[in-house]
C-alpha cells in the first residue's frame, strides 16, 4: 500500500475511533445522568447525535475504502476495512430502523419495556471499535 493512502486511511479511521469512543461510550450514557434530563429529551437529543454521527461514520468509511482501494492495500487491511464497515452497514440497515421506531412510540408518549435492540447496536459497536483498532494498526505497520 502507498505511504499517502496508508497515512490517509489511517488519520481517518482513528478520527473515526475517536468519534465512536467519545459519543457511544461518552456521551450517550452520561446525557442520562444530568439534572433535568428526562428519558424522552435523552431520546430525542440522542437521536440527533447517533444520526450525526451514523452520517459521518458513513463519509469516514468512503474515504477509508477509497484511500484501501487507490492504495494498493493488501489482503488485510481490505479484510478489516470490509469488517468495519460490514458492522456499520448493519448498525444502520438492521438495529438503527427498529430503535428509531422503539424512540418513536416512547416520544409519542408510549411506556415500553428496557429494549434488546439497543443491546444488539453496542455490541456491535464494540466489535467496530475492535476493528477500528485492528485496522488503524494495520495501516501504521504497512
Amino acid at each position: 500500500m502507498n505511504a499517502t493512502s496508508a497515512a490517509l486511511a489511517g488519520a481517518v479511521t482513528f478520527v473515526w475511533l475517536g468519534m465512536v469512543l467519545a459519543i457511544s461510550f461518552l456521551e450517550a450514557p452520561l446525557k442520562f445522568r444530568a439534572p433535568g434530563v428526562t428519558i424522552p429529551v435523552g431520546l430525542g437529543i440522542g437521536r440527533i447525535v447517533f444520526r450525526a454521527l451514523n452520517a459521518v461514520e458513513a463519509v469516514l468509511a468512503v474515504v477509508v475504502i477509497a484511500a484501501a482501494a487507490a492504495g494498493g492495500a493488501p489482503a488485510r487491511i481490505i479484510g478489516l476495512t470490509a469488517a468495519v464497515a460490514v458492522l456499520l452497514l448493519a448498525q444502520l440497515a438492521a438495529v438503527r430502523p427498529v430503535l428509531n421506531r422503539r424512540s418513536d412510540r416512547v416520544l409519542a408518549g408510549e411506556d415500553m419495556p428496557r429494549s434488546r435492540s439497543h443491546l444488539w447496536y453496542v455490541a456491535l459497536e464494540l466489535l467496530k471499535v475492535a476493528a477500528l483498532i485492528g485496522l488503524g494498526i494495520a495501516l501504521l505497520t504497512v
